[in-house]
């Protein structure tokens, strides 16, 4: 006997394929990306030391992502690739975070529209530019639509509350001290209206695209700096060492490093095309 045959419309389908990746995407914790006076700050909330939400793609690009880890680790790896190949092949400049956001969406789309589960997440990819003026955000969803983001853009469960939150404080041009507070302020409210939470450093991860450093602009923010952008009052006078750069003037505090003479200098080759491009020394996940 033949079993019957069930016809379901394609609207329904595509519908239950978007709540179902929907329903994932919300069980994660927020990410905010947003401008500050040197360049574009991302803060999560994250309690592993070790899957990262947050990563350097290439010189100037960044990604963050919420949902599932092991499918946005993997658009991530797929981004560094893509990132390294084309960089090598032609230019560095050639690498830009529209191109890897056009790549990235079809990839999801495709997915979306041809795998029987769609990926439960939710991408960021942003490019800090010479200026204010150039940096570039662009907000990936589970389907592969893409959208241009000016400014700021919160993801995960909390998402709505956090952009109206971002919509009537968030200012161009605040020092990254006040974007990080005002970050961390909107991660901890709680979007059914009760109290809201305190998260300390161990909650969160934190890196910037800083404009003014050279070539590599991804850093990570951990540790005393962490701690004195998001307690100023309670800052001491000393800002702790950029260890990347020892020697010169931390551009995220303002202050002097202390001496480090003496040290032997990191080797650079002086040829881009014998470089490494791309992806931290050590790799990371979310």
């Amino acid at each position: 006997m033949t079993q019957p045959q069930f016809y379901v419309s394609p609207e329904q389908v595509m519908k239950d394929r978007a709540d179902f990746a929907r329903k994932g995407i919300a069980r994660g914790r927020s990410v905010v990306v947003l401008g500050y006076d040197k360049g574009i700050a991302f803060v999560a909330e994250n309690r592993s030391r070790a899957l990262h939400k947050v990563s350097e793609i290439y010189d100037r690009i960044g990604f963050a992502a919420v949902g599932k880890y092991n499918e946005f680790e993997n658009l991530r790896v797929a981004g560094i690739r893509y990132a390294d190949l084309r960089g090598y092949s032609y230019d560095r400049s050639d690498v830009t975070a529209r191109g890897l956001a056009n790549a990235y969406a079809q990839t999801l789309g495709t997915v979306f529209i041809q795998e029987s589960k769609p990926f439960e997440v939710e991408i960021v990819v942003a490019e800090v530019g010479q200026d204010s003026d150039g940096d570039q955000i662009y907000r990936l969803m589970y389907d592969g639509s893409v959208a241009d983001e000016v400014g700021f853009v919160a993801m995960g469960g909390a998402a709505d509350t956090i952009e109206a939150g971002l919509k009537e404080r968030w200012e161009p041009g605040m020092p990254l001290g006040s974007a990080l507070q005002l970050a961390v302020t909107l991660l901890g409210q709680d979007p059914a209206g009760g109290e809201a939470r305190e998260l300390d450093q161990g909650s969160l991860e934190v890196a910037v695209l800083d404009r003014t450093r050279p070539r590599r602009t991804f850093r990570r923010i951990t540790g005393p700096l962490l701690d004195q952008l998001l307690n100023p009052a309670e800052a001491t006078q000393d800002a702790p060492p950029d260890e990347e750069h020892p020697g010169h003037r931390d551009t995220l505090s303002g202050q002097p490093h202390p001496d480090t003479a003496g040290a032997s200098p990191r080797h650079t080759s002086t040829n881009p095309q014998t470089q490494r491009p791309g992806a931290d020394p050590v790799p990371d996940g979310d």
